[in-house]
């Protein structure tokens, strides 16, 4: 088994366009054209294909580009006992368009089972080799509470759970045994996607949660308590990082702020070994919160947008990487992608074509400044 540890000087968030021959794969088992199984054996044989390119690209971290699920969250959440969902056709505003995002909600208390995302771990880790680890990415344990307490779940969610407190037990021991059952499948490198920080940062969400009678530093302390319950008690030899966003789909976003308001909860206290942050244009703010990093946390730059396919010009990048390194040690910094190509099976606005060149030029990038 592999034993490299994430995040690496140039490295990737995980979700990747899906290939047209899924695509259609997928169109055909929705309408009952072919069968699981067919379908499954094309999904198989696209992420062998993604694999291999990761690998061609020179990185030492590959992933399934999230092919096998619809949403990076949600599919997810069905995985657990008492997690039900519909597609009404409903969604999530995002900036430029409505976000189409199947209804998922509570219909009794959250407990783990085994999850199908282990079983397509497994596969995935068939390809690791010396040069290479697998990293298999799942929503964190705050992407999970915070979607049974939105507005449209929210009485729902108080005939099952009398408080949050309850909830996030719940939540946390589900996370522990599923992170368990991934270790025992040999995963030892795992990240948490938790747009929950990016969604409570400037000044629309102080103002939407002062409407609710909510105040936003209870937020913040939930959304920390239920993360790093999770992570209580993980194999120590286990590494678990976070990736923050501000929304991703079909090249937009779904909100804007900078890191301060949350940096002394996430930056500060959350127990993760790592962070990747997304930091690709002005909506993300300025470098001054990595002041508040905890020492035993690295720093994944997400300087490369998805968003566009336009290629960022080499030397501003290496100028923001040293800008960053005033507050927090270059030997701790990293460098990727703000965020996946395709959070979502929909994807961003660019070509593969598109997608692997910014792949390229994370990589040189990163060898530029910090050596091969």
């Amino acid at each position: 088994m592999s034993n490299l540890q994430t995040p690496f000087r140039y490295d990737f968030v995980g979700s990747f366009l899906r290939p047209q021959a899924l695509k259609d794969a997928k169109a055909a088992y929705q309408a009952g054209e072919i069968s699981k199984e067919a379908f499954d054996r094309v999904a198989e044989e696209e992420v062998a294909k993604v694999v291999a390119k990761q690998k061609e690209l020179g990185y030492h971290v590959i992933t399934d580009g999230e092919f096998r699920r619809a949403f990076w969250h949600l599919d997810f959440m069905w995985g657990f006992e008492g997690v039900a969902h519909e597609d009404t056709g409903n969604g999530v505003q995002f900036d430029a368009e409505l976000a189409l995002l199947e209804d998922t909600y509570l219909v009794g208390k959250i407990k783990a089972k085994a999850h199908p995302f282990v079983e397509y771990f497994k596969f995935l880790k068939q390809f690791e080799d010396e040069n290479t680890v697998a990293k298999y990415t799942i929503p964190a344990p705050a992407q999970t509470f915070q979607q049974m307490i939105v507005p449209a779940n929210y009485e729902r969610t108080r005939k099952i759970y009398a408080t949050n407190e309850e909830l996030i037990q719940d939540i946390g021991k589900a996370y522990q045994d599923v992170i368990q059952q991934f270790y025992d499948a040999g995963c030892r490198n795992l990240q948490f996607d938790d747009c929950t920080w990016g969604a409570i940062v400037g000044d629309a969400a102080e103002q939407r949660y002062q409407a609710l009678g909510i105040d936003l530093n209870d937020v913040k302390a939930q959304l920390l308590a239920v993360n790093n319950l999770a992570l209580e008690g993980k194999p120590a030899d286990m590494i678990i990082n976070s990736h923050i966003c501000r929304g991703n789909y079909h090249s937009t976003y779904f909100t804007s702020g900078p890191y301060d308001s949350v940096a002394d909860y996430v930056f500060a206290k959350e127990n993760v070994n790592a962070l990747f942050l997304e930091y690709d244009d002005e909506r993300s703010g300025g470098f001054a919160p990595l002041a508040k990093v905890s020492a035993d946390k690295k720093v994944v730059l997400g300087l490369i947008t998805t968003k566009t396919p336009e290629l960022e010009e080499k030397e501003r990048i290496i100028a923001r990487i040293h800008e960053a390194a005033k507050y927090i040690p270059l030997d701790r910094l990293c460098l990727s992608p703000q965020c996946g190509f395709a959070s979502c099976e929909i994807g961003n606005k660019l070509t593969e074509e598109e997608q692997w060149a910014k792949l390229k030029l994370v990589k040189e990038i990163a060898e530029e400044v910090w050596g091969k």
